[in-house]
Order: C-alpha cells, then structure tokens, then sequence
C-alpha cells in the first residue's frame, strides 16, 4: 500500500501517524515545504521517501511531487494530511490521480462551509442553531435578529477556530457588522447557543462504523479566548455519555463518513432552548473532517491508555483495529501508563503577557507524577493557545479543577 502524507512534520507528534503506518507495512510517502534536515529523526525514520517543494500553497508543485510517487512506486492508495488547512488540496489531488479512499473534490463544501454543513445536519435530523448567510443582506439578517434575538454569532463560512467571530448584541452592532467587517459577504450568521463545547472525536471504518470513541470538553467561549487573548484550558474526559454517542454516530451517517479520523463539535446545553433541547442535551456546532487541532490525540492516548495513532493506522491498513481498549500507551518521556485505567486528561496554558502567582518550576514539581506534556506552543498555534503549555493526567473532577486553578492563578 502507498499512503501519501501531505505536511507530516506539522504539529511535530504527527510523525506517530507516519510511524504507525510503518509497522504496518505501507509504504509512507512525504510531501512538504520543509527542509529535509529539519524533520526529526522520528519522521525521516517512518518516511520511505520525502519529497520537498518550494510552496505548499502552490498546487502545481504538490501535484507533480504526488505524480513523481505514483511514477516511482505505482498506484496511490491514499492521500491525507490529517490537517484542516490542507483538507480541500487534499480532496482535489485524490479526485485529480483517482484515489478513491478520502473525500473528493466535489463533496469538500459539505465539509468546510458551515452553511453547507446546516443542510447535513437538517437532512439527518439532527439539531442544530439556526443561521443566515450575511450575503443575503442586512435587512434579512435583521428579520433573523428578530427571530432568533441577540446576541448572535457572526463568523466566517469557511474557517478554523474562533477567528474573526464577532458577537453581535443588538441591532447598532449587526449594522456595524456589515459596515466594518471585511469580506462580510463570506460569512454567516447564527444564533447564540450557551454551554461547553464537546466534541465526539472518533475513528471511523470503512462502514462509517465507530473504532473508537472520546470526547473533548472545550470552554464555553473560545471566541473570547482567541479575541481577548485569555487563558486556555481543556480536556479529555474519562468516558463519552450515551447522548453524545448517539449524535456523534448519528452526525457521521448524515455526512456520510467513512474511513477518517474525525473531530465533531456540538454544544452541550446548559438551559432549556426549546426544540433544541434541554440542560445536558446535545446540539450540532461543526463537523471537522480530521483530528483535533494541537496535541489533542496524545491526551486522547493518555485519558483512555490507548494509541489513537495505531488505531487510526489499523483503520488504514486493515480497516479494523487491532488495539485493545486498554491498551497501554507509552509516552515520549517513558512513563509506565496503568493497565485498563481512564483519566482526566487536562490542558492548561500561559500567555507570555501575564505574570503568574506559581512559577513554572512550581507546576513542574508539584504534578511530577502527574505531568504527561510540558511545552512551548509553536508560534502559529499561540495566538488561540498560549505560549506555555501544561497536560496532566488526574483522577477526578476536583482535581482538574484545581489544576486549573494552580496554573492560571494571576498575580
């Protein structure tokens, strides 16, 4: 098998995809803008070959660095990034060399357009907020204001994240949206829905069938993280409830997912919104075609003792997977993980601007024990999630929030 792995030196764990493909057998094949001396070891060591181009952004250098590889080694099985930013190139060359095994370049607007995904959710039942497309004009988007009321949610139809999300309280701020905003045209506007952002992040076969299953809380306005350059924190819970289970299933039959590891983001609401639903109900945000962003699938291996980097490469290879549900998962720092145990998996970061009451020397020591990840952020990760990060494993509810806590007290 020839797998293709477009940018696989970024974020830097991504190389365990690659390793993990290795072991099994593929043949793994590198694309990217990097310098080949500049990968790590890990890397160059899973890579049968690496191919370098000038520009990622230019599709005619990917394209004939994907033809050189299926010249010098014949068909190519699959094409994937794992990567939000490159998931439409990644569509177009698999429609371009007939790689059947991924999304297609037809299909990629369901994915990446959050007005698109709304007839998704709408065909498959599944709730979700109402919403307007801005280019329909501000009057039509003042009749939504009186349908849905304020606040509501201004963002881009195609984007990643919180940027350039505008919160929108009252009829003076819609009209200033549409005046101020750039290219407002290209962005949609949704009712404002309360609660934690959780996601279903899974791994799905062939059949559209589940291999694994987690879930992610994230905080209820990554929004203002993101535009006010606040604190971050988030984890990876022990188990996923039933009721996102069910929509996560459900969400992934709508779209019609098969094969991929994917990232579904919902709101778990914390008041009654009618036909929404109630308090702990589930309602559908986004889908995202890939994994979570940063080193989410390394907390996901560390909460539930497992390897989603081998599950997902199982999937590739064998369209099953061959890990154990308690299967233990050593960490880069060789810390033994307990047989058949579930964590809390929780991330807390630090913005260079604030000064703390507890050093870093203080975290570092006092989680010892419990201390799985403790890094700088890459600078183009920063801006949404700090620049000093600190991943723990815990036991329980009280103490995540006290580790929280210990790292964000401000002086």
């Amino acid at each position: 098998m020839n797998f293709i792995f477009i940018s696989p030196h970024f974020p830097h764990t991504y190389w365990e995809f690659c390793n993990r493909l290795k072991q099994n057998g593929v043949t793994v094949l590198g694309i990217a803008d990097a310098d080949y001396n500049s990968l790590s070891n890990e890397l160059k060591e899973s890579l049968t070959e690496y191919y370098k181009v000038d520009n990622m952004e230019d599709y005619n250098q990917v394209f004939k660095a994907v033809a050189f590889f299926s010249f010098k080694y014949g068909k190519i099985d699959w094409i994937e990034s794992n990567n939000e930013y490159w998931l439409e190139q990644d569509a177009r060359l698999r429609t371009d060399f007939h790689v059947t095994t991924g999304i297609q370049f037809d299909q990629i607007r369901s994915i990446k357009e959050k007005s698109e995904m709304k007839k998704y959710y709408k065909a498959g039942g599944i709730p979700t907020a109402r919403q307007v497309k801005a280019n329909y004009g501000l009057v039509n988007a003042q009749n939504f204001a009186e349908l849905a009321g304020f606040p509501l949610i201004g963002k881009p139809d195609v984007g990643v994240g919180a940027g350039g999300t505008y919160k929108i309280h009252d009829y003076n701020e819609l009209t200033a949206f549409f005046n101020e905003v750039p290219f407002v045209d290209h962005y949609v506007i949704e009712e404002f829905i309360s609660g934690d952002i959780c996601s279903y992040d899974a791994i799905v076969d062939s059949k559209g069938e589940p291999l694994f299953e987690s879930m992610t809380v994230w905080p209820p306005s990554i929004m203002d993280i993101v535009n006010k350059q606040l604190d971050l924190d988030y984890y990876v819970a022990k188990e996923v409830p039933k009721k996102l289970k069910l929509i996560g299933r459900q969400t992934v039959k709508a779209f019609e997912v098969k094969s991929r590891f994917v990232h579904l983001e919902f709101f778990r609401l914390d008041s009654n919104r009618g036909e929404l639903g109630g308090p702990g109900d589930f309602v559908a945000l986004e889908v995202n075609m890939r994994p979570a962003g940063g080193y989410t699938p390394d907390m996901i291996n560390y909460a539930h003792s497992t390897d989603v980097y081998r599950i997902w490469a199982d999937m590739v290879a064998y369209d099953k997977s061959r890990v154990a549900s308690a299967n233990t998962h050593t960490a880069h720092n060789a810390l033994a993980r307990a047989w058949n145990n579930e964590y809390y998996c929780v991330f807390a970061s630090r913005r260079d601007v604030y000064s703390y009451v507890h050093s870093h020397q203080e975290i570092v020591e006092r989680y010892a024990g419990q201390l799985v990840m403790c890094e700088r952020m890459p600078e183009i990760l920063s801006g949404a999630m700090g620049n000093q990060m600190y991943t723990v494993k815990l036991a329980t509810v009280e103490e995540k929030d006290e580790f929280i806590r210990f790292v964000h007290e401000k002086k």
